[in-house]
């Protein structure tokens, strides 16, 4: 499975998603982020661990805690993933405008 792959489909859970989302506001520890979410602490370290080992999370040793943030280059991945199809699409309506063009009168 490819990085950008294994990304996406380790986002498609709504609880790593909801947790990927709040990293996205900046770094915090397990016990920010697991406050108001319907699994208990334990629950959000292991999506952590998950969203860690597909590449779009980092942790930090701070004291007895661990602090999350959202890992750059696993979101470059998915970006990357991505905007090969928005290249095409451009690429594709190009092309029929140019038809477009040529078949006007």
């Amino acid at each position: 499975m490819t990085n950008s792959l294994l990304a996406l489909t380790t986002l498609a859970d709504p609880t790593r998603r909801l947790i990927f989302q709040r990293l996205a506001t900046g770094p915090q520890p397990v016990g920010a982020l697991a406050r108001d979410l319907p699994v208990s602490r334990p629950a959000v370290s292991q999506h952590l661990a998950v969203l860690k080992s597909a590449g779009l999370v980092t942790d930090r040793a701070e004291g007895s805690r661990r602090i999350y943030r959202i890992d750059p280059h696993g979101l470059a991945t998915i970006r990357i993933w991505l905007d090969q199809f928005w290249s095409v699409s451009l690429q594709n309506y190009a092309d029929e405008f140019s038809q477009d063009e040529e078949a006007a009168p």
